[in-house]
């Protein structure tokens, strides 16, 4: 088991099927806590990078703990890791996490890091990685190769029956497929372009304005052609996050509800994280009742999940209606508006058509949760960083935490994406959890 500072720590790690290995379950049941914190990464990392961003944010955790005195001298706090196959694009970073990873500039071609970690997570279509690697590297001026690149990216997306139901995050009209999977590759391009310099990015040969045309040269529009790969790759790990939380995270629970009864359970999520925590929900049996809070950190899924209706002139509801009451405390969403991951590309992946429009702020049905927070469930609490560091949060019920205080450190195209290791927000996950709180 790795040495992330704290102790006791365990990892459980899930496979694309949800499925974990039975000896790593019961390292899980016999751990002799009273509180146990459970962390899932989102879908841009690898294992050994996970394992850091863990050791990273629970580091603050035993001296807040210690800070409460007697309200915190019952709690015996254990923490998890949750790992599952997602996939590293090596040109993301974590803002002031020290972490091996190798530092990649922004850019169209794809390095080593990423092309291994494409073949990983897609197995079998080695091949495909490869053409799309070439494409990108070599970026060549014809609408013929942008084509050719729609057909290769599309062919990483898993097109069955049985696994499409993940992707989902609404039901009715705010559901369907995302427009990067049907619609013509050099208009997606184009727009994609458009939005990276809408994050700060510079795109070669220069950040288009708002009279940017496709001219006589397409080689500019591959920065473009590689968030739509991004984005495709980030749309199978949503169908994945789903699952793994349903099928996989879920049951875990309901089996510790069961062999230990006595466990508090904090589930804290980041990114497409968030979303495996919550569909974790989903596969929760019903009567568990150990589930004591949830936190999304950034949450990488729709602002309408939770919501039993859909605002008006949308018909339908949430994928996890309701579902927020089968926590027994709250269920937390921090967010910030320097999330330009969220604020920007995630609006423009999930739309299902129409033009372009700079940040999307006319429509609100493409907005994340980690966005602007928890949308058309009440009641939900609105509440500053500030405001919840002095008095804490509900007892239960929904929850939107502006955090923008803190989580505002990145570069583009994320921006602060991934700017969430800070004491502040530890101190969130305690207060949540009534862990250590009088």
């Amino acid at each position: 088991m790795p040495d992330i500072g704290v102790e006791p720590y365990r990892e459980i790690t899930f496979d694309a099927d949800g499925d974990a290995s039975p000896a790593e379950r019961a390292a899980l049941a016999e751990l002799d806590v009273t509180d146990l914190v459970m962390f899932s990464h989102g879908w841009n990392n690898t294992p050994s990078v996970a394992t850091g961003l863990y050791r990273h944010f629970f580091t603050p955790f035993p001296g807040l703990l210690a800070e409460a005195g007697p309200a915190g001298a019952g709690v015996r706090l254990g923490y998890a890791g949750i790992v599952w196959p997602s996939i590293r694009f090596a040109d993301e970073q974590i803002p002031n996490f020290p972490h091996t990873a190798l530092a990649v500039e922004p850019g169209a071609g794809l390095d080593t890091a990423t092309v291994d970690a494409l073949k990983r997570a897609f197995p079998g279509q080695e091949v495909t990685v490869d053409a799309l690697a070439r494409l990108l590297d070599e970026q060549p001026d014809s609408e013929e190769a942008f084509r050719q690149f729609g057909l290769l990216t599309r062919e990483l997306v898993t097109d069955d029956g049985e696994s499409s139901g993940f992707a989902d995050d609404t039901v009715g009209d705010g559901a369907g497929a995302a427009a990067l999977l049907t619609d013509e590759m050099l208009g997606l391009c184009r727009e994609f372009t458009l939005a990276l310099s809408d994050t700060g990015m510079r795109v070669e040969p220069g950040p288009p304005g708002p009279s940017f045309s496709l001219g006589n040269s397409l080689k500019h529009l591959w920065n473009g052609a590689k968030e739509v790969l991004r984005q495709t790759t980030y749309y199978e790990m949503k169908r994945r996050s789903g699952k793994v939380g349903q099928l996989g995270l879920g049951p875990l629970l309901g089996e510790l509800a069961r062999t230990r009864p006595a466990m508090r359970v904090h589930l804290v999520g980041h990114s497409q994280g968030g979303r495996l925590v919550a569909f974790a929900l989903k596969g929760l049996p019903e009567g568990a009742r150990n589930v004591k809070s949830v936190t999304l950190l950034e949450g990488a899924f729709s602002h309408y999940a939770f919501a039993e209706r859909l605002p008006s002139g949308l018909s339908g509801s949430g994928a996890l209606a309701a579902l927020h009451r089968r926590v027994d405390g709250p269920v937390i969403s921090c967010y910030s508006r320097f999330d330009t991951a969220l604020g920007v590309i995630y609006p423009l992946a999930s739309k299902l058509a129409g033009d372009y429009q700079g940040l999307l702020q006319l429509d609100r049905r493409w907005w994340a949760i980690g966005h602007d927070g928890i949308q058309s469930v009440a009641p939900c609490t609105e509440l500053t960083l500030a405001e919840v560091l002095r008095d804490g949060v509900p007892d239960s019920g929904c929850v939107s935490v502006n955090a923008e205080s803190v989580v505002r450190s990145g570069g583009p195209p994320s921006g602060a994406h991934s700017d969430i290791c800070h004491p502040e927000l530890a101190r969130v996950v305690l207060a949540a959890g009534r862990i250590g709180c009088t």
